[in-house]
């Protein structure tokens, strides 16, 4: 494909900027075909830096539950909380984290029922994301 032919001038001219700089052309037209050219133009390069900062997993992950609309760098990294095996396994982790507490083994807590009272989201594939940005 001929993106010269297929995109706007204006799209032309950033990607061909980004090329200079190095980006991928195959990655940069799977995210206009995920997307759109305007939220390329919007959205790219920040998502890019986050995504190799991060994980590109964790970003899409972020982008499916809250909408690309959603999606800057502050917002994700307020709300990023991790990868995690489980629920159950955040929940414990943040209550851990939080409130320094090491319960001792006799004692069983539900996790899974713990995250649900937490104001986070677990994606499908183990990010967890604070709902509260």
């Amino acid at each position: 494909m001929n993106y010269k032919e297929v995109y706007s001038q204006e799209t032309v001219d950033k990607i061909e900027e980004l090329i200079a700089d190095s980006y991928a052309l195959e990655d940069i037209v799977e995210f206009i075909d995920a997307n759109s050219e305007e939220d390329f133009r919007k959205f790219y390069e920040e998502y890019v830096t986050i995504g190799e900062e991060y994980s590109y997993g964790a970003v899409d992950a972020f982008i499916e539950e809250f909408g690309l609309q959603s999606f800057t760098p502050s917002c994700f990294e307020d709300a990023y909380r991790g990868q995690y095996d489980s629920k159950a396994d955040y929940a414990e982790q943040y209550t851990s984290d939080v409130y320094c507490v090491e319960l001792p083994s006799f004692v069983e807590v539900d996790w899974e029922a713990s995250f649900e009272n937490l104001d986070v989201v677990f994606s499908s594939n183990g990010y967890v994301f604070d709902t509260q940005f």
